[in-house]
């Protein structure tokens, strides 16, 4: 989470727009000699199968080059799957491309990645790092993409998830699998400090094995905060994890069962219980 009061986030425009459309592509591949039983597939989103997934990302896409949120027909605030106002926005449009066939919507997916593309490519390094509303706040545009790289490469999983069609670790070691990382990373703070609960003191170090191995620290010193290191303390809670299986609890996802499904505590093992928890941050 962001405050105003913070700094906006400066990221490399080149980096995220790799990830970005290289998770567009990812997508694109997926989808494009997929048969039509295929694209009704239910994944692990509540009510939504294959192509309301791909429906969700068009819509998105749409949203950003500013074409108007479609009527749905029926009131999608009370389906049980929608929960806010964006959920509104993203049933809007699910429901308004239901009826098109596989095809058509795959037209319209590589039709508004190409016009985002072009969009992004052309925007300055001074509207790239300009503050802009965000889920995660008012940050700069370049954190906004980032979040999208996550909310894509999430989609990504789901459709996979959908097809039984499992991430390799060359698949894993994309662009934009480094920068879901380094987007959840940046919530790490928000995460254990106020989700998760960890007292004063608290020094936790979460360590990501596999393909998206990394250690991510957080301090809470007043306020948690993702540092670099603990100086020359040792963790008071080291909580151990596949790194996907991380990527999938923070954004709400079931475990997979393709990976290592072990979650290992050591240290203070009830704030690292709490704290996993608590993963799920994304609305």
């Amino acid at each position: 989470m962001t405050s105003p009061s913070r700094p906006l986030s400066v990221l490399e425009k080149s980096d995220v727009l790799a990830g970005l459309f290289g998770s567009w592509n990812d997508i694109d591949r997926l989808l494009a000699d997929l048969p039509d039983e295929g694209w009704t597939s239910p994944t692990p989103l509540p009510g939504w199968c294959v192509h309301d997934v791909v429906a969700h990302v068009i819509g998105t896409e749409s949203m950003l080059l500013g074409v108007p949120t479609p009527e749905a027909g029926v009131d999608v605030a009370a389906l049980d799957h929608v929960r806010n106002p964006i959920g509104v926005m993203n049933e809007c449009w699910v429901r308004h491309l239901s009826g098109e066939a596989a095809a058509d919507v795959l037209e319209r997916f590589r039709d508004v990645t190409a016009k985002r593309r072009r969009v992004l490519e052309a925007m300055t390094d001074e509207e790239w790092n300009a503050q802009t509303a965000t889920p995660a706040g008012p940050e700069s545009y370049g954190r906004f993409m980032r979040i999208r790289v996550f909310d894509c490469w999430m989609h990504e999983l789901d459709i996979r998830d959908g097809l039984s069609l499992a991430s390799s670790d060359e698949d894993l070691a994309s662009p934009a699998a480094r920068l879901v990382v380094d987007e959840m990373t940046a919530s790490m703070g928000f995460v254990v400090g106020k989700l998760g609960k960890a007292p004063a003191g608290s020094r936790v170090a979460l360590e990501l094995t596999g393909p998206l191995a990394r250690t991510i620290r957080v301090a809470v010193n007043g306020r948690a905060a993702v540092v670099h290191d603990f100086g020359d303390a040792e963790p008071t809670t080291t909580i151990r994890l596949d790194g996907v299986q991380f990527t999938r609890l923070g954004g709400g996802r079931p475990l997979s069962a393709t990976r290592s499904t072990a979650i290992e505590f050591e240290g203070d093992a009830e704030v690292g219980r709490r704290i996993v928890d608590n993963l799920a941050f994304v609305m």
